[in-house]
């Protein structure tokens, strides 16, 4: 029998949303949590550094110098905590003709053969900054930290919590290339490595469900229920948003959203029920950072990190809302 979210565990949740003074909820939450139930902490700073990291080897576009330098962190990374890390290439091109050698970089924490859960990102950066407000920026990559780096950092993390505190499922973390080099208003343009992946999964593999991280870091954050996810998986966006409403969490909006492509698309249509857990009006309706040269560390904050993390590490572990 799965198990639920305890009575005790969500009196303290609830008895600390109503007495956190200026402290933040989601801190607040997970601290209290973590006396009573077996679900890890969260290190939302450790989660943060992996977000700068990423932005520290500058651009992650198709052919640059921070791509190729990314790519050996992620490996190096990933294997001090899997049990199996490999790579899968594929050859695409851009939306501008650029022929690239793409890279899924794929992590296995796997105890017995049943079928896995699928936890994914991606991990590549826009080569152009195509909606900046200065049009001398439009052919530059962009930093990437919120698109890109937000959602490969709460998996690092993830990755070193399993690795410390086995959870009680099959997990496959998957980090996906060449997500963001479609032309805008081509939406089969962009996600070309979870396509791949979706027409060509590991031999063996089986999942039960998947969850995308893409866009998780804004300081603003507000993550809807986005379109597509409910019509595919609206089961698993129940038991997320359940035990985000559970825990405390604000940044979580029990509302609907726009449906939109991204990588998990490819999985939905693959027979794989898959959510995209985004906030895409980074940050606001005033000010818009996305695929800009101001997607920055800055933009970006540990405490949204923490907030997707805990909800998503409650249901893995069990003590959440279950999905399915």
């Amino acid at each position: 029998m799965k198990a639920q979210l305890s009575l005790l565990a969500l009196a303290l949740v609830l008895s600390a949303s109503c007495n956190q003074g200026k402290q933040s909820p989601q801190r607040e939450a997970g601290s209290q949590t973590a006396a009573v139930s077996p679900v890890p902490r969260f290190d939302a700073e450790n989660a943060f550094r992996y977000l700068v990291k990423q932005v520290e080897f500058g651009p992650r576009n198709p052919g640059s110098a921070g791509y190729r330098q990314c790519l050996a962190f992620l490996q190096s990374e990933l294997r001090t905590f899997a049990d199996t890390v490999f790579l899968q290439t594929f050859p695409y091109r851009t939306s501008r003709g650029e022929p690239f050698l793409g890279t899924n970089v794929i992590a296995r924490f796997r105890q017995n053969d049943k079928p896995a859960i699928l936890l994914t990102a991606h991990w590549d950066t826009r080569p152009w900054a195509d909606q900046d407000t200065d049009p001398k920026n439009y052919d530059r990559p962009i930093p990437g930290a919120n698109d890109g780096a937000s959602g490969v950092a709460v998996l690092l993390e993830m990755a070193r919590i399993f690795s410390e505190a086995r959870p009680p499922v099959n997990l496959d973390i998957v980090l996906f290339d060449a997500e963001d080099t479609g032309e805008t208003g081509n939406s089969k343009s962009f996600a070309l490595g979870s396509q791949y992946f979706a027409k060509n999964l590991p031999a063996g593999a089986q999942y039960r469900y998947a969850i995308n991280f893409d866009m998780i870091g804004d300081k603003s954050l507000e993550i809807r229920r986005e379109a597509n996810s409910d019509a595919y998986a609206q089961a698993l966006m129940d038991a997320v948003f359940s035990t985000a409403r559970l825990l405390g969490f604000p940044q979580f909006i029990n509302e609907p959203m726009a449906g939109i492509y991204d990588d998990h698309m490819p999985l939905n249509e693959a027979n794989i029920p898959a959510i995209d857990l985004i906030d895409f009006g980074y940050p606001d309706e005033s000010h818009r950072y996305w695929h800009t040269m101001q997607d920055t560390p800055d933009k970006c904050s540990p405490e949204s990190l923490f907030a997707v993390g805990t909800v998503i590490l409650h249901v893995l572990y069990g003590q959440g809302t279950q999905p399915l």
